[in-house]
C-alpha cells in the first residue's frame, strides 16, 4: 500500500528487493536499517562535544542522534511528512562522523585534499549506500553484484542529505564524493537542484536544535560553562562576535547579543548550578523548555506559510523565524567559547589530529594487511594511489574515539 502523500518512486530502492514483511511501510524498514547497523552502533563511543567516556553525563554522537530523532519525528509529523522517513534521516545523519568529532573530520579533510576532501555528510552517504554490510545488487548493469549499503528508499536517502552537491570548493560543505556520484544522481532524479527535501530540512533543523541546547546543557552541567559570565558585557561581546563568526558569517553580533539577553530573560534560565537534585531538575526543564521553543515557532511559521497542506519530499519549505535562529546560533557560541575553546583544549585537538594523521600513514603503508578483512576487495580493486586512500580513510572513518588509540598504539610504534 502506497504511503500517505509519497508517491511510488519515492519507495523505490537502487537495488529492487522484495519486502520481507508486507505489513511494514517502506519507511519503517528503513529505520529498522539503520537502528541495526554497525556504523549505527559505533555511534555510541563517537564524541559529541566532550570526548566520549571521559564522563557519564556528556552526550555521545549515539544519544545525541537519539535525541535528534525524537525532535525531529514530532516536528515532522506535525507537518505532515512520513514520521518513519523522518527519523530514519534523523538517526542516520551522523553516521558519516570520524573519530574525535569535527576535530577529525578536518584531520582527515586536511589529509584527503588531493582527492576530493573529507566530509562527514559525504560519508554517510557512503556508508549508506556503500560500506555497511547488508545488501548486494548490480543497480547500474555492470554485469557483477556489489555491495549498495543498507539499500535504503530514495526517499531516504535524500531525507539524509543536507548538503546535496557534490564539492564546489576546498573547505565548502558538500554531500556526495565524485566516486558515489551514481547513486546520487538517482537519489536525486527529479529534485530540484541544491533543494533539499523537506524531511531533510526538518532533520537539519531538528539537528541544530538539539545539539544548541544539550551542547550547553553538558557544559552546565560539567561545570564548565560559566552562567555569571554571561552577564557580563566583555563575556557577551567576545562570544557574540565568535558565534556568529564560527555559525552564522553575516549575522550581526549586536542580534546575537539581543538573543542572548532573551534567554538569560527567560523564567527557565537557570541562574546557577550547583549539581543538587534540584538544579539538575531545573536544568533538564531550560533543555524542554528550549526545545519547544524553538520547535514550536517552526512549526507556527511554516504552518503560517503553508496552511493546510501536508509537507513532503519537495513540496514546501520549513520557516524559521529569524529571532529564533539567532537564539541557537547563541547557544552554540556559549559552548563553543567555554566548551570547545576551554583552556588545553588545543593541545588535545592537536594530539588527536596527530593520532588520526600518524594511523592513516602506517595502514597506508601496510595496506592491505592492516585494513579490517572487508575493506581489503576495496583497496585491491582500487585504480590508483588517490583510491587506495579513500579506502584507508573509510577504515580509519570508521573507527571510534577508544579504537583509534588502540589501532595506534598496534600500528604506530
Amino acid at each position: 500500500m502506497p504511503i500517505a502523500g509519497y508517491a511510488a518512486r519515492d519507495e523505490q530502492r537502487w537495488a529492487p528487493e522484495p519486502p520481507k514483511r508486507p505489513s511494514r511501510t517502506a519507511f519503517a524498514r528503513d529505520r529498522a536499517r539503520v537502528l541495526h547497523s554497525a556504523a549505527w552502533r559505533r555511534l555510541a563511543a563517537k564524541t559529541q562535544v566532550m570526548l566520549a567516556g571521559e564522563q557519564d553525563f556528556p552526550r555521545t554522537r549515539m544519544t545525541h542522534s537519539l535525541e535528534v530523532a525524537q525532535v525531529g519525528r514530532e516536528l515532522g509529523a506535525a507537518l505532515g511528512c512520513d514520521p518513519d522517513l523522518v527519523e530514519t534521516a534523523c538517526l542516520a545523519h551522523d553516521l558519516g562522523h570520524p573519530p574525535f568529532g569535527h576535530n577529525g573530520e578536518e584531520a582527515l579533510d586536511a589529509l584527503c585534499a588531493g582527492i576530493g576532501g573529507f566530509e562527514g555528510n559525504a560519508q554517510t552517504l557512503r556508508i549508506l549506500t556503500r560500506l555497511e554490510a547488508k545488501s548486494f545488487g548490480d543497480p547500474q548493469g555492470l554485469g557483477h553484484e556489489h555491495s549498495v549499503g543498507l539499500n535504503l528508499t530514495r526517499a531516504a536517502l535524500d531525507a539524509a542529505a543536507k548538503y546535496p552537491w557534490p564539492r564546489e570548493a576546498p573547505g565548502g560543505k558538500f554531500g556526495v564524493y565524485q566516486d558515489d556520484l551514481a547513486v546520487f544522481s538517482w537519489m536525486r532524479a527529479g529534485a530540484p537542484p541544491r533543494e533539499r527535501a523537506i524531511e531533510a530540512q526538518v532533520m537539519d533543523w531538528a539537528d541544530d536544535v538539539a545539539y544548541s541546547v544539550h551542547d550547553v546543557e553538558d557544559g552546565i552541567h560539567a561545570g564548565l560553562v560559566d552562567l555569571a559570565a554571561l552577564h557580563d558585557a566583555a563575556t557577551v561581546s567576545e562570544l557574540a562576535r565568535l558565534a556568529a563568526a564560527q555559525y552564522a558569517p553575516g549575522c550581526e553580533p549586536a542580534a546575537l547579543e539581543a538573543a542572548l539577553a532573551r534567554l538569560l530573560a527567560a523564567p527557565f534560565w537557570p541562574i546557577g548550578y550547583t549539581g543538587s537534585l534540584r538544579d539538575l531538575a531545573a536544568l533538564k526543564d531550560m533543555a524542554s523548555q528550549l526545545i519547544g521553543r524553538f520547535t514550536a515557532a517552526a512549526e507556527s511559521a511554516t504552518r503560517d506559510a503553508h496552511p493546510g497542506v501536508a509537507l513532503t519530499r519537495h513540496h514546501g519549505a520549513l520557516i524559521v523565524p529569524e529571532a529564533i535562529r539567532d537564539e541557537v546560533v547563541v547557544l552554540k557560541g556559549i559552548a563553543y567559547h567555554f566548551v570547545m575553546r576551554r583552556s588545553g583544549s588545543e593541545r588535545a585537538y592537536a594530539r588527536q589530529r596527530a593520532l588520526l594523521q600518524e594511523l592513516v600513514a602506517a595502514l597506508t603503508l601496510a595496506a592491505p594487511d592492516s585494513l579490517e578483512p572487508h575493506f581489503r576487495p576495496s583497496w585491491h580493486a582500487a585504480p590508483d594511489d588517490g583510491a587506495r586512500l579513500r579506502v584507508v580513510v573509510d577504515q580509519v572513518a570508521s573507527l571510534t574515539d577508544l579504537s583509534v588509540v588502540a589501532w595506534h598504539r598496534r600500528h604506530c610504534r
